[in-house]
């Protein structure tokens, strides 16, 4: 059996990355495909040494460092993948990487961290974001999202079976697709984040410096808490702004080696997470450090962070990304302390384990496998009738 592995671009080893990297590990006689290859040195164990097949947006002008400009491009680029010599296809895509061509003998099964977010109901505050929301520039941006979104929808019928990270995109999935998925939660490495009972009196936050990630709503709460410490690790294109909003009870560290990253969480009084993540792996991985997480109470986490109304409790919600809502979220996570305990936390964070999604995983595209042959024979025994 051929196998080949599509994903969306190769620039950083992020999230979706660490899903691509057990899948690799599932079926290393498989060939990887990727829109550009543009992953550091340092990053590229994670696929396993093997050659990656790029689309011509690798070689335009840029591309390194301004591949999303090439966003209208990417649909007829991944077009051009031939995949017809192969057997079984996955599709590790946030993007455009499930809309590859495949045939009827072929079993094609999407690996969906999400549909295209900001093509569909993220729309709006991308727009705003980048201010692309007004002019002329916000009008083309907007005819090119809505292109966007008949291909996408359009190639969902390509794909025999989709896989969601969580419950949050399952939903998204059916809402946009309308199509059934089946749950399989990403891989997180617990065992590299060992488990530290011992707190210190800081609170900790952790991310690429990005709009989405709302790491400018912590650090103004904290400007409201100047007797509780913040420190924040991570870098990126917001760091600047971020860093003039800290107050002297916030310390920027900036980039930070895993070491470096994972001391500080063992030790934290409390993981802080504002985005509004699809699944959100860096909360799995707080946890497993037994580090409790206070966060906003939408998407993925509802999912990973057990809140003050469950049993065994592994953090605190907070229910609007507003810095009124996160300083009394940190406020009842101190009157709630005693109620988390550390194990728990890590308890809570193996359900996560990188063997569970292999073993999940697995079995998933083994079942669709016996589904698929048997479709295929039923199809040529009534061909034979005929």
């Amino acid at each position: 059996m051929r196998v080949a592995i599509v994903h969306d671009w190769l620039t950083v080893y992020g999230g979706a990355e660490k899903v691509l990297e057990q899948i690799i590990l599932l079926y290393p006689d498989a060939d990887i495909f990727s829109l550009v290859d543009f992953l550091p040195d340092d990053q590229r164990d994670l696929i396993k040494g093997k050659p990656v097949q790029t689309s011509f947006v690798q070689r335009l002008p840029f591309a390194r460092r301004k591949y999303r400009l090439y966003l209208p491009l990417m649909p007829l680029a991944v077009e051009q993948f031939d995949l017809s010599g192969y057997d079984l296809v996955i599709s590790s895509s946030y993007a455009v990487a499930k809309g590859v061509l495949t045939g009827p003998d072929q079993l094609h099964l999407c690996m969906c961290h999400s549909p295209i977010r900001y093509a569909w109901d993220l729309q709006h505050q991308y727009l705003k974001e980048t201010g692309l929301n007004k002019g002329l520039k916000g009008l083309l941006a907007k005819w090119m999202l809505h292109k966007i979104r008949l291909w996408d929808y359009r190639t969902s019928d390509g794909v025999n079976g989709f896989i969601a990270n969580s419950e949050f995109i399952s939903r998204r999935i059916w809402k946009v697709y309308r199509r059934e998925s089946t749950l399989i939660y990403p891989p997180v490495d617990v065992s590299a984040f060992t488990y530290h009972a011992e707190k210190e009196d800081y609170y900790l936050t952790a991310s690429r410096m990005v709009p989405y990630k709302r790491i400018d709503l912590i650090v103004e709460a904290f400007s409201r808490l100047p007797d509780k410490k913040l420190v924040v690790i991570g870098d990126g294109p917001e760091f600047d702004k971020i860093r003039a909003k800290a107050g002297n009870n916030v310390l920027m560290l900036g980039y930070q080696p895993f070491e470096a990253l994972k001391e500080k969480m063992q030790r934290a009084k409390a993981f802080i997470f504002a985005a509004e993540e699809d699944f959100g792996i860096v909360p799995v991985e707080a946890q497993a450090c037994g580090t409790p997480v206070i966060a906003f109470g939408k998407g993925g986490a509802l999912e990973t962070v057990r809140g003050l109304d469950s049993h065994a409790p592994t953090g605190v919600f907070f229910e609007e990304q507003t810095v009124s809502s996160l300083v009394a979220s940190i406020l009842r996570f101190e009157d709630r302390l005693d109620d988390i305990a550390p194990q728990a936390c890590r308890e809570n964070a193996l359900r996560f384990s990188k063997e569970r999604f292999q073993y999940e995983f697995r079995q998933y595209v083994s079942e669709q496998l016996k589904l698929f042959d048997s479709d295929w024979n039923k199809q040529n025994n009534k061909r034979e009738v005929i």
